[in-house]
């Protein structure tokens, strides 16, 4: 994908860490990522997500990807 194109995928980290009484920092420590990038990945900006990471955020969480992220439909 070009750099210029966004993508479409959103993520849902806000709803899931409020529904779990979590913060981002106490996130951040239980999956062992740097609060700088769990918020990359938090405002929709990350480029890629490793399947470990997404696995650690999963069990944490006690979720499955697809409560994570959605994927919008094309823009008309």
């Amino acid at each position: 994908m070009p750099p210029e194109e966004e993508h479409r995928v959103d993520v849902h980290l806000d709803k899931l860490l409020a529904e779990r009484g979590l913060t981002l920092t106490e996130l951040a420590d239980r999956v062992g990522l740097t609060l700088a990038n769990l918020s990359i990945l938090k405002n929709g900006r990350a480029r890629a997500i490793r399947f470990s990471t997404l696995t650690a955020l999963c069990e944490v969480l006690q979720c499955q990807p697809g409560d994570l992220f959605t994927v919008r439909g094309p823009s008309a």
